[in-house]
Parts: structure tokens; C-alpha cells; sequence
């Protein structure tokens, strides 16, 4: 039935320490598995790869080096050559020169993402013991086109850096020891063969359809996003994933499955958002939007300076942040960064990429996609990877919000909005359009995916650039009836309503009493943290609280009334700093059209627990003191109260301006040293980054060229046994000289003929005392050393037994002469067998 189809490939990527994963894997690979495997591991690009021969070993399958072009087939291994990358295309591998020859390189990256583009959801990557987060990207590439992504469990890894990046990416479907994987990724091609993953039908069956409606519903009453403007292949395909890796076959029993367990929910919502972004995706598209479109938007606004964008579905961020550095270079080409701003709003529906995208930290393997002069001039350099550098974050907000449901950005000049539309229905596709159309200005750009077009919207949008699909808003005006504005959607709550009527409680005289006393006779007081803002008002705090105006703001400093502001921030700051209640008496608080007088009693709470950190502020009025009679001896005496409180507010505004001066000083001086140790550290974590990265890729290289020496040494040591043995069996006493005729090796029976032992080695046969009555054993072995002609002759010992000594030239496997072998075979029962023929002849 997919006879003519590629085989199932299974990208493994492995680094430092994967040789003894891939043993363990590919021991459990039966030969007839009908599937192609693709070895990628980080290898010493000066020395070839002894990889193949090594794999051989654990595999009936054959064990090959990949070769440009070749068309893979089953149930064979490919491994890729040294100092090459590899991809896939069309079912057949590429090989390409890497970008630099040593130092941060991402074979696995780069073939994994091949492997996505080119088997859809038919790709499965594994990511094998490894340092280093290389393969992390590709997996997401991977999980975007609904593959499958496997990695070897940490735990059970010799160098557990790679497993540990893609698991905390959260793109992996299964994590198991690398004996157990092929068993997983069995199970889900077996169900696959069943007729899982295959939706490209254009109506999905009738029972299915209700099941993915009724799974919909569920997801909707869960998160409060409705999933049902998505493409229902694309929904059914990720449905089929997860039902592949809990070993459902139907989706009626994954549906009760997924009633009754509300995690599973929370992971298809998680498997629904996955989202496929890079930096700088598509280079093109970004090179003509910062030397065209751009240009050409400030040129047509001269008087906006500061622009407005919005990146609907940022994902984690990387969209958001390429607009905002490809901005900043064509400001900076026109000479106009001191002129043009520009504020961009990101938005998605998931919160954890939205999380991770306002971090602004990239794991180091962004180096594939951004560029050497980006990295340094728009990220810093930390731990194990990049975080983007202040300016370029504070152009960017990050907000959680659903395209679909939620109201659009408006008064927009670039809205750029990639690779969303081909996840949704045509219907709501059509909802989107309109809705661009009104949320940008005139002549404002709007940026699409490579997939997308503006379909039946040309009226409202004109053509920049159709191969980057770049387009203008047309100055049109469209009625708001033709615009379908979102409408949030809010879970339906189920009420449930009851005719019995609630037994009547019995009535607590001393409750309803104290509840009386409270409302009545208790002063009006408020409950803070430490910030002033307001947990739990008791009473009426009308008289002494009043809402500001503006945004709604429960903080006790911007509410509090004219006569409160400046005395209650220091009663706050002192109840902080002690364990009793500061009292302030006698203030003067206005009220509507008049004032009052109150004691004002701030308290910190230190029990119970649950209120701990937090102070309680109590107002209390006080009867109005009458005013004192104006002495007649002392007129000014009112206003000498107003000047010495003129003149106490004075000494403290200069106290504090006195300690606020003070206080900048040394901040400056700290801000000045601490600056110039920021810079000395960025520029020496930029030196020990990039030392790290290049000891890195050497020791992983080292890594595997150990483990490929170690397999080598144990092979050297078994043929070793082997020879041993095999002389030792034929009885053939052997010694092997080096060119100047020392001993360089002999076998045990040469010890019957030479008084050799093991410290022999390494001096000259001459000295070595022998039974052989053959003097002439010195000059044969030169002469043979000279001329390469073997010489045998018969020879006898002082006990009468005779030999046969043949020396031979010793030649290594490049056909160099380095030395000679002696051979001594014993011809005893020869001599005296033709003795005895002899005698009998002539008697």
C-alpha cells in the first residue's frame, strides 16, 4: 500500500558518550523493523570516523556512511561523514560543508529540521546521551509537523545535557532508557500501520467528527479557548498523537479518557499550541523588510515617530524580537534611531511561551540562525546561551490573548502575522482578513507566511512583495458590519437551583450582639501588605479613603485623603521597624467640603501566620478642639503656629533632600564602579563563552573519538589473543626482529631454542645463547634484511633434533619492511624417518 514510499526515518543524534547509547539502542533493533535510521553525532572533522564499523558490530542491518544523494531504504543504518552536515529531501540525503570547521556546530539541528520539512508527521527524532542542547530546535521542528520526539531518560545518559534541553522544552513524547526506545517507537509504528495518522481525507468520518467536536467542547470548558476555527485534520492529527502514546486505538475511548483525567486535557491544550519559529525564519523575507518595506513606512509617516506592531502568535518570542532588531538596523542605516521608535506588542495564547518569551533567554544553538554581528550586538552572553540585550526588550510587550476571541491591536503600522492562518479554517480566515484590515493604518504593512496569501482580500490590501508576502493596506474604509469583532468567550458555569429551602439556624444571641457592637462601635480600619495595598477593609472608610482618579488603584497611598498623604507613609515605615503600634493624634483630614480630626494607629502584625508581613491601620475620631480666642496682646500668635510649622516642615524637607543627596552620590559612585565591572565581566564571559564553546565541541569530539579508540584497542586486544593462540597451537617456535635485528616479539616454543624471556625484548639475537648449531644465523638475517630474498635451510642442534629455519622479510599492511620473522619448525621424525629409508637402502 506504501510500497513507493520513503521507509520511516528515524533521526538518532547523539554526542560525548553515544557510542555506548547506541549499542544499547541498536541491540534491540530487529533487522526486518522496515524502517531507515540516521546516525548523526558530533565528530572530529580532521579525522575520519570509524562509526560504521563500530555500529556493524551491533546490527544485523546494514551499517553505511552517508553519501551524497543516495535514496535511504529500510532496514538500513546511515551514519553521516565527517566534518559534513546532513539533510533529507524527497526521501534522499544531502551532504553540505558546515559553516565553520570547528567550534559551535549543530549537525543534529540541522538534520532534524530537514527530516520535519520532509516527513511531516511521519518524522521521529531521538536525542541520544550528549553535552550541550543541540537537537533541541530541531525536535521543536519535529513536534510542529505532529513527528514524534523521544529522548534517552537523563538518569540513565553517560553526558545528560541533551536529553535535559529537549525535556525541559517540553517537546518530548517519550523518555526512556535507550534499550527501551526502539519497543515505544515500535508500538507507535505498529498502530500507525492500523491506520493512525492518516487524515488526509478531506471529511473526516461521521463518529469521529462528533468524538473531535465532543473533544472541543471539553478543551473549551477547560481553558476557555474554543479550538473550533482550527483545521480538523490538523486537530485530529494532534488528537492521534496523543492517543499514540497512550495506546488508544479509538477516539471514543480516548474521549472518556479524557474526561476523566484533567491533566490530559491540560497536555492536548499544551500539544494544540505548539508552535514551529525560529529567529530570522525565512532570511529573505526579513533582508527585504529591513531594505525595502520599512524604508519606505517611515518615508510615507515623517511625522509618526513612534511606530506601532503587533506579532499575533509570538510563540516564544524569537518573531517579536527578529522585528524588533531588523527595525533597529534600518533605523540605524538611515541615520534615523534617534528619531523612530518602535513599540511591538507580542501576543499568544500560550502562557508558558509567553513566560519564556518576556525572560528574552535562548539556549546557545541560536547561533545557527542568528548571525555573528547580531548575537554580539543585540544579546549578552550568559551561562549557556544568549539573553536579548535591554533595548531591543523594552521594545517589545508580551501579553497572553486569543486571536480569535480576543480584540485586536489597532492603530497599527506593521502587523505581522506568520504561519498562523494555515492552522485555521477558511471561514476563520475570512473573520481575520477584515479584522487586519482595521486594526492597521493606511499604507500600514502587513507581513503573512510563505503558506498564506490574502485570498479574496485584494480590494482591502495591495501587493509590496508577493514572494515574501509583504502587503499594504489600502486606504478603504469597510463598514463595521462587515468586520466580525471577537467576542470573548466565558465558560458556562452549570447552576444548579433548589426548591428545598435551607434549614433556618438557630439564633446565637452573643453572635448577633458582638456582630452588632462591631458594626457600630468599632473604628473604621484597613488591612495592608507591605506596599500599601489594601487586603480587607472593616467599616466605613469613606471619611478617610477615597478612590483615585483614573485606572482603579487600591493602594492606601493613592486613596488616602488631603491630611493623610504625607503623615501616613512615615507611621507605615516606622510600624515596620518595631513591634508597637505607632500613633499619630490629632490630624486634620478633609472631607467633602470640610475636615476633621482623627488619631490615625498604624500596627505590624506578627500573628497568625497567615497575616504575617502585613499592618493594620486604624482610624479613629476625635472630637474637633475648639479654636483658642485671639489674644489681643499676641495677635500674630496664629500665624506664629503656621510659621513654626512652616519651619519644621522646612528642617525635614531639608534633612531628607540632605539624606536624598547623599544617598545619589554614593548610588552614582556604586553605579559608576559597578558599571565598569559589568563591562570588564561581559568582555571576559565573551572570551570564556567562546572558549567554552570551542572546548566543548573538542571534547565531544575527543569523546567520540575515545570511545571509537577504545573499541578499537579491545578489537586489537582479542586479534591479539587469537595470534596467540593460533602459534601456539601450531607449535611453530616464531621470533620477530626489528631492522636492526633486536627482538621485538617471539613465541613460547622459541624458548626451547633461545634463552629468551620477557626482558629480552629490545636486544640483539647475537646475545641471546641458543641451541641452534647455525652460526651463520647473524649474516643470513642482515642478508635478507638487505636483499628481501627468504632463505631457508635445514639446521641441527646440540641435542641432535633439526629444524627447518625459514626468515622472512616482515611487511606491515602499507608494504614496508620493518624487520624480520624467523620460523623454526621442527623436521626431527623427517631426518630420522629418511635415516632409516637410507640404511635400508644400502644394506
Amino acid at each position: 500500500m506504501e510500497t513507493n514510499r520513503t521507509p520511516t526515518v528515524i533521526g538518532i543524534g547523539a554526542s560525548a558518550g553515544g557510542l555506548e547509547a547506541l549499542e544499547q539502542f541498536f541491540t534491540h533493533v530487529p533487522p526486518n523493523c522496515d524502517a531507515t535510521f540516521v546516525v548523526i553525532q558530533h565528530l572530529d572533522p580532521t579525522n575520519p570516523g570509524m562509526l560504521p564499523e563500530l555500529l556493524q558490530r551491533f546490527t544485523a542491518m546494514k551499517v553505511a556512511q552517508a553519501e551524497e544523494g543516495i535514496k535511504v531504504k529500510a532496514n538500513c543504518v546511515y551514519v553521516i561523514p565527517s566534518n559534513k552536515d546532513l539533510s533529507i529531501a524527497q526521501g534522499k540525503l544531502h551532504l553540505h560543508d558546515p559553516v565553520a570547521p570547528r567550534g559551535l556546530r549543530l549537525p543534529i539541528d540541522f538534520f532534524f529540521r530537514s527530516l520535519a520539512n520532509d516527513q511531516n508527521e511521519r518524522a521521529i527524532g531521538v536525542i541520544l546521551s550528549g553535552m550541550g542542547s543541540d537537537g533541541t530546535l530541531g525536535l521543536r521542528a519535529i513536534k510542529a509537523n505532529a513527528g514524534l520526539a523521544l529522548v534517552q531518560t537523563p538518569d540513565s545518559a553517560k553526558f545528560d545535557a541533551m536529553p535535559h534541553s529537549a525535556i525541559d522544552a517540553g517537546l518530548v513524547d517519550i523518555a526512556a532508557s535507550p534499550d527501551a526506545l526502539w519497543e515505544k517507537i515500535a508500538t507507535c509504528l505498529q498502530q500507525s500501520r492500523h491506520g493512525r495518522y492518516r487524515v488526509s481525507e478531506p471529511v473526516l468520518a461521521l463518529k469521529s467528527q462528533s468524538a473531535l467536536e465532543q473533544i472541543i467542547l471539553l478543551l473549551r470548558s477547560r481553558t476557555g479557548n474554543d479550538f473550533s476555527g482550527y483545521k480538523k485534520n490538523t486537530l485530529y492529527r494532534r488528537v492521534e498523537r496523543r492517543m499514540g502514546l497512550h495506546q488508544i486505538d479509538v477516539i471514543s475511548h480516548y474521549l472518556h479518557y479524557l474526561r476523566e483525567n484533567l491533566q490530559e486535557q491540560d497536555m492536548l491544550f499544551k500539544e494544540l499550541l505548539i508552535g514551529v519559529t525560529q529567529f530570522f525564519r525565512d532570511t529573505a523575507v526579513w533582508e527585504q523588510l529591513k531594505n525595502h518595506a520599512i524604508p519606505n513606512l517611515l518615508a510615507e509617516n515623517p511625522m509618526a515617530t513612534q511606530l506601532r506592531a503587533w506579532v499575533p502568535a509570538c510563540s516564544t518570542g524569537e518573531e517579536a524580537y527578529s522585528l524588533a532588531m531588523v527595525f533597529k538596523e534600518a533605523v540605524t542605516q538611515s541615520s534615523l534611531d534617534h528619531i523612530y521608535k518602535l513599540q511591538i506588542f507580542a501576543t499568544d495564547l500560550d502562557a508558558d511561551a509567553i513566560e519564556k518569551a518576556r525572560q528574552g533567554y535562548y539556549p546557545a544553538n541560536i547561533a545557527a540562525d542568528v548571525s555573528p554581528e547580531r548575537l554580539s550586538r543585540f544579546f549578552v552572553a550568559e551561562d549557556d546561551g544568549y539573553r536579548i540585550n535591554k533595548d531591543i526588550r523594552e521594545m517589545v510587550i508580551f501579553a497572553q490573548q486569543n486571536i480569535i476571541s480576543d480584540p485586536p491591536f489597532t492603530k497599527l503600522d506593521l502587523l505581522c502575522c506568520r504561519n498562523l492562518l494555515i492552522y485555521l479554517e477558511p471561514v476563520c480566515q475570512k473573520k481575520l482578513m477584515p479584522l487586519f484590515h482595521y486594526a492597521l493604518r493606511v499604507h500600514g504593512i502587513l507581513l503573512l507566511g510563505n503558506a498564506e496569501t490574502i485570498s479574496n482580500f485584494g480590494d482591502l490590501f495591495s501587493v509590496i512583495d508577493s514572494h515574501s508576502r509583504l502587503y499594504r493596506r489600502n486606504d478603504q474604509a469597510l463598514p463595521f458590519a462587515d468586520i466580525e469583532f471577537p467576542s470573548k468567550y466565558f465558560p458556562v458555569v452549570t447552576m444548579i437551583h433548589s426548591n428545598a429551602q435551607a434549614p433556618k439556624t438557630a439564633l446565637n444571641l452573643q453572635s448577633q450582639v458582638e456582630r452588632l457592637l462591631l458594626q457600630h462601635y468599632s473604628p473604621a480600619a484597613v488591612l495592608v501588605n507591605a506596599d500599601g495595598d489594601i487586603l480587607y477593609i472593616h467599616g466605613r472608610t469613606g471619611k478617610y479613603l477615597e478612590p483615585a482618579a483614573g485606572k482603579a488603584n487600591l493602594n492606601i497611598h493613592a486613596m488616602a485623603r488631603d491630611g493623610l498623604r504625607h503623615e501616613l507613609p512615615i507611621a507605615l515605615k516606622q510600624a515596620q521597624q518595631q513591634t508597637e503600634a505607632v500613633t499619630v493624634r490629632g490630624l486634620t483630614v478633609g472631607t467633602n467640603g470640610g475636615s476633621q480630626t482623627i488619631d490615625l494607629s498604624v500596627q505590624a502584625i506578627d500573628k497568625p501566620e497567615t497575616l504575617k508581613g502585613s499592618l493594620l491601620i486604624t482610624f479613629t475620631d476625635v472630637a474637633t478642639p475648639k479654636p483658642r480666642k485671639r489674644n489681643r496682646h499676641s495677635p500674630n500668635a496664629e500665624m506664629q503656629t503656621v510659621l513654626d510649622e512652616l519651619q519644621k516642615a522646612r528642617e525635614e524637607n531639608q534633612s531628607l533632600r540632605e539624606e536624598a543627596q547623599s544617598s545619589q552620590e554614593e548610588l552614582k559612585s556604586a553605579n559608576e564602579e559597578l558599571q565598569s565591572t559589568n563591562e570588564e565581566l561581559q568582555s571576559t564571559n565573551e572570551e570564556l563563552t567562546t572558549s567554552k564553546e570551542e572546548m566543548q565541541s573538542l571534547n565531544e569530539e575527543l569523546q567520540t573519538v575515545n570511545a571509537e579508540l577504545q573499541a578499537k584497542v579491545s578489537d586489537l586486544s582479542l586479534v591479539n589473543n587469537d595470534m596467540k593462540n593460533l602459534l601456539d597451537s601450531m607449535e611453530i617456535a616464531t621470533v620477530f626482529l626489528d631492522n636492526a635485528l633486536n627482538v621485538r616479539r617471539f613465541t613460547s616454543h622459541a624458548t626451547h631454542l633461545f634463552k629468551l624471556i620477557a626482558g629480552d625484548v629490545g636486544r640483539p639475537l647475537s646475545d641471546i645463547v641458543t641451541e641452534l648449531d647455525y652460526s651463520q644465523l647473524q649474516q643470513d638475517a642482515q642478508s635478507v634484511l638487505r636483499t628481501l630474498v627468504f632463505i631457508e635451510k635445514q639446521v641441527k642442534t646440540h641435542n641432535n633434533l633439526w629444524f627447518t629455519v625459514r626468515i622472512m622479510p616482515y611487511r606491515t599492511q602499507d608494504n614496508v619492511i620493518d624487520g624480520i620473522v624467523i620460523t623454526f619448525i621442527n623436521i626431527t621424525e623427517t631426518k630420522k624417518l629418511e635415516a632409516q629409508l637410507r640404511g635400508g637402502y644400502e644394506a
